[in-house]
This record gives structure tokens, sequence and C-alpha cells, in this order.
């Protein structure tokens, strides 16, 4: 017998959407005194990792189109996180790098973004346990998404 996946509460997308949002929630109240938005936090760990990158590499790192990501940029510019400079060798390309601002405040940033995971009552082999299954879920989809 098939099992009936025709109702919301057995919709597996419907579950992670739900999930999403209630992530942007929990962020989005964290990086509010910092004056940050979920998205530019994002911005943030990508350049924390490699700095100094384009902006094309940048939208692929953060999954976010030029559209989004050039105002975003420049609200970041303006609040002193980041800057952007234009290639002298290829002024087609716009490199992004932190300021100091944003290397000053990456482990108060952190560590209340870890308290408020921490609050969650999500143990470290839990956590990467959800992991490693959502990544293996993502890489499914795109998989499918290319046939």
């Amino acid at each position: 017998m098939k099992k009936d996946f025709s109702t919301l509460d057995k919709q597996l997308c419907f579950a992670v959407y739900e999930t999403a949002g209630e992530f942007t929630k929990l962020y989005a109240s964290v990086l509010k005194s910092f004056g940050l938005t979920y998205p530019q936090y994002l911005v943030l760990l990508a350049l924390w990792e490699h700095d100094e990158i384009t902006m094309k590499e940048l939208g692929e790192q953060v999954g976010l189109g030029t559209g989004t990501l050039t105002p975003m940029i420049s609200r970041m510019q303006e609040k002193g996180w980041l800057r952007k400079e234009r290639s002298v060798e290829d002024e087609r390309k716009v490199f992004v790098a932190l300021e100091k601002k944003a290397y000053d405040e990456k482990n108060s940033i952190i560590e209340r973004v870890n308290e408020e995971i921490q609050l969650c009552n999500i143990g470290l082999s839990e956590y990467e346990e959800l992991m490693v299954r959502l990544n293996e879920l993502q890489g499914k989809l795109k998989e499918r998404i290319k046939l």
C-alpha cells in the first residue's frame, strides 16, 4: 500500500520552509542588535572565510543575484562593515572587502548566534547530523533538477 503524502503536514518541502522561517526569525532577533539582517550576516560569514572576493564570487557563495546583492553591499558599506573596490586590471570586476568593524565585531556576533542555537537545545551531534542530512538532501535536489 502506498503512503499518502497529500496532506500539508506530510510535505517535506513545507517542513523545510517552516523551519527556514523559524531560523530567519531567530537570526533576525540576534542580529538586530548589531544592525544586521540575516542575508548581511551570510555575506559577513562568506567574507570572514575569504576576504576580498569579487561580487560575482560572493553572490555565488551566498546564493544571491546581483540585483539583491548590490544594494545590500551598498548598505553594508554605508554602515562601515565593508568596502567595494573596482579592479584596476578589469573594470568590470568589483571586489568586496571587510572593514575593521567587521573584524572587531566577528567574535561578538558568532558568540551571540552560538548562544541562541544552544538555547534551542540542539546538541553538537544532532547539529552535525542535521548538516549532513540537509546537505545530502540539497545534493539530491540539485541532481534531480539537472535531469
